[in-house]
């Protein structure tokens, strides 16, 4: 039955693959289910976090393809397929005020018809389950609000021949799920951080638990969590290959695996849309699905 499964995970820029459900990717990805990311912005305006990589001119200067390298080691990685919208990034504004977004961005875009790209996109590849980010984007980031918009539109929208007619946009089709990534969430971040200081080991969770409450982040609902403790070892590789984002002795990777596999086995998801009937808490994305498959 898994080769009529497919797991659509709509992402802002390239690296939010490697780093929101990437574990759960590649787990679909070894019971032989068809999953495809796309990846809405080319990630032009990123800044480079890796300090190692910081001032190379040809980087600078050669951004795009850079990131775009980056991507195709990461999907290589993963094992999954990878289609761009080719929007461009927004940048994250910063400042008080903040200034304009800039021109031609992919957050000042027309949602309705930038959710149009991702329908092609839908009614080509037919996923029964759609990942993507909160109203909130997970964090607020201009690039990931835009894409939670294009991607509820776009959910109704791949069922709509008026909004998006099949001469233009390919032959109807509904997606049955689609769930937020919610692997930032407070009770893995406290798991975490109190499984350190029981060890006697420091934690790089002190300040982001000290600073939650600042974000002013509502609790989610965390109604999926996916058993992937295996593949924590091909997400971390994946999102190391985004060397100009990820410094590979930062803070993403001070955790040691065993203790990340023991206290928290799972990625976590917040179910928003169903057609299908399920019972929660799920442990799989696709429950439901397999069931009416």
């Amino acid at each position: 039955m898994t080769d009529q499964l497919r797991l659509m995970a709509v992402h802002a820029h390239p690296d939010d693959e490697s780093s929101k459900g990437a574990a759960t990717m590649a787990k679909y990805v070894s019971e032989g289910v068809d999953v495809l990311v796309v990846t809405c912005t080319g990630g032009e305006r990123g800044s480079i976090l890796n300090p190692k990589l910081q001032g190379d001119k040809y980087i600078e200067e050669h951004i795009h393809e850079v990131r775009k390298k980056e991507m195709d080691e990461a999907r290589e990685i993963l094992g999954v397929s990878q289609e761009w919208l080719g929007f461009v990034d927004s940048g994250l504004p910063e400042g008080d005020p903040l200034p304009p977004l800039p021109e031609g961005c992919f957050a000042l875009e027309d949602v309705d018809k930038a959710a149009g790209e991702l329908v092609r996109q839908i009614r080509s590849f037919r996923p029964q389950v759609i990942t993507t980010y909160d109203e909130n984007g997970g964090y607020p980031h201009p690039d990931h609000i835009m894409t939670h918009k294009i991607s509820m539109v776009a959910f109704e929208g791949a069922a709509d021949t008026e909004k998006y007619p099949e001469s233009e946009f390919g032959p109807i089709y509904q997606p049955l799920k689609l769930y937020y990534n919610q692997g930032f969430n407070r009770p893995r971040t406290e798991a975490l951080h109190n499984a350190l200081l029981d060890r006697g080991l420091e934690s790089p969770y002190a300040d982001w638990l000290k600073r939650w409450s600042e974000f002013e982040r509502v609790e989610r609902t965390l109604t999926t969590h996916v058993p992937c403790a295996e593949f924590f070892e091909i997400r971390d590789k994946a999102l190391i290959a985004h060397a100009t984002q990820i410094d590979p002795d930062g803070g993403w990777f001070k955790v040691p695996m065993e203790i990340q596999k023991e206290v928290w086995p799972t990625e976590e998801y917040e179910l928003a849309k169903s057609l299908v009937d399920t019972s929660l808490p799920e442990d799989d994305l696709f429950a439901g699905v397999r069931e009416n498959a």
